[in-house]
C-alpha cells in the first residue's frame, strides 16, 4: 500500500495537517464507509464518505458521514439547482482520477464545487478517503473546509 496519494501530496504541499489511517478494505460489504469505521474502531458519524453527483449538469462532491444517505433534492436546492443525481462509476473514477472505494475529495482531476454536509464541525477531526482504497486521513473539519473551499448544508434524507 502506498504511503500517500495525491490527495495526502496536495495537503503537505499546502501545510495542512493529516494523519494517515491504513485498513483493509473489502469491496464485498453494503457499506464500504460504515466497514471503514468499524475496522479502525471509530464512530460512524466521524468516517465521511465522497459522493460525486450532477446538479442541473454541473460536476458536485458531497461529502456526508457514512451512516447518512445523500439526498439529491437537498443537494440540488444546496447548489442552487433544480435537479440532481449521482454519477456513474465511470465518470467519478475519470473526472475525480481515483476508484470508486477510494475517492478523496481532495486534489481530484478535475476539480468541482464541494458540500460538506452540515455538523462536521461538531468534531475535532473526520476520516476522509485518501485517494486510494484501505487508505483514510484524518483531519480537522476547519482544514478540510478551507483547504476545498466548501460549503456545508443539510443534504441529509429525513
Amino acid at each position: 500500500m502506498a504511503k500517500g496519494t495525491r490527495a495526502t501530496a496536495a495537503l503537505d504541499k499546502a501545510g495542512v495537517a493529516h494523519q494517515l489511517h491504513a485498513y483493509d478494505y473489502s469491496a464485498d460489504v453494503d457499506s464500504k464507509g460504515l466497514a471503514a469505521a468499524q475496522a479502525l474502531g471509530i464512530a460512524p458519524e466521524r468516517m465521511y464518505k465522497t459522493l460525486m453527483a450532477w446538479v442541473d449538469k454541473q460536476p458536485v462532491v458531497a461529502v456526508i458521514p457514512s451512516d447518512q444517505r445523500l439526498s439529491l433534492k437537498k443537494l440540488a436546492a444546496s447548489c442552487g439547482g433544480k435537479h440532481a443525481q449521482i454519477m456513474d462509476i465511470a465518470e467519478a473514477e475519470r473526472r475525480s482520477g481515483y476508484k470508486v472505494g477510494g475517492i478523496s475529495p481532495f486534489a481530484q482531476q478535475r476539480p468541482a464545487k464541494v458540500v460538506f454536509a452540515d455538523g462536521v464541525q461538531q468534531h475535532a477531526s473526520v476520516y476522509i478517503n485518501a485517494g486510494q482504497r484501505g487508505l483514510l486521513l484524518e483531519i480537522a473539519p476547519a482544514d478540510a473546509l478551507c483547504f476545498l473551499q466548501a460549503g456545508c448544508s443539510d443534504v441529509f434524507e429525513d
